[in-house]
């Protein structure tokens, strides 16, 4: 397997709180995630910093996470012990008003995929050339298209496109979408909406496809292609994928 992930701070913002991460347990399971941090102060990069390092920690650690339902147990487990985790530290730090952050996290073992995620943060999978979107943005312009309030060509450029409806540090009660996809796949790839609010799906498709770039070359090149488009916010990618981009 190769793998590589990345992160930008992009062209407008003056400091990056965005974390991602790529690890493997010890029976050399997957797990990757990205989180993007919000907050005043610099807050945001406390809260998604806390996620993915107390996840990975706690995940490079296991010997093995056992069957599905247990991987999926835990998922569960571990993102409201970090939610937990972030509310204490918003109410023992004053100037961490607002502080939370977005997940989306991805296992893949011998025997199986999951995802996970909580916010708008993107999980994909890539499979014959073609990028899959697993996950569901969790904001308020997404809700009222599924409601048929909105259609999609209006959210894409609706005044409160990125407004959450979910995110770790945002309420007592977190709730986690689980996915379990089948991991007959090229590749799994993870991404902040730094980088899917400048670039189409099928612009990452043609770089993912580009078999001139290696791994670490893709990943730059579609970080190049979101700030030239404007760089509006912080940009991560963590991707996962077969040598020669077949499983």
């Amino acid at each position: 397997m190769l793998s590589h992930y990345q992160t930008d701070p992009g062209k407008v913002r003056s400091h990056n709180e965005d974390s991602v991460t790529i690890v493997q347990d010890l029976n050399n399971d997957y797990l990757l995630m990205v989180a993007d941090g919000m907050g005043g102060h610099r807050a945001g990069e406390v809260a998604s910093s806390m996620a993915v390092t107390e996840i990975g920690k706690r995940f490079q650690n296991m010997s093995s996470l056992g069957s599905k339902v247990d991987a999926i147990t835990w998922i569960k487990e571990i993102v409201e012990e970090v939610n937990s985790d972030i509310i204490k530290y918003a109410n023992g730090h004053a100037d961490s008003t607002g502080l939370g952050t977005t997940l989306v996290c991805a296992i893949l073992t011998n025997d199986y995929l999951i995802f996970a995620n909580v916010g708008d943060s993107s999980g994909f999978v890539f499979k014959n050339g073609k990028l899959y979107k697993v996950t569901k943005d969790h904001t308020l312009v997404n809700v009222l298209v599924e409601t048929g309030e909105l259609r999609p060509e209006e959210a894409e450029s609706h005044p409160q496109k990125n407004v959450l409806m979910r995110a770790l540090g945002a309420s007592e009660k977190v709730e986690v979408d689980i996915f379990v996809v089948e991991d007959d796949v090229d590749g799994i790839f993870l991404c902040s909406d730094g980088l899917t609010n400048m670039v189409t799906k099928e612009q990452i498709e043609k770089v993912l496809n580009d078999e001139e770039l290696d791994i670490e070359e893709k990943i730059d090149k579609l970080i190049v292609k979101a700030n030239l488009r404007g760089g509006n916010d912080n940009i991560s990618i963590a991707y996962l994928c077969e040598e020669g981009g077949k499983k």
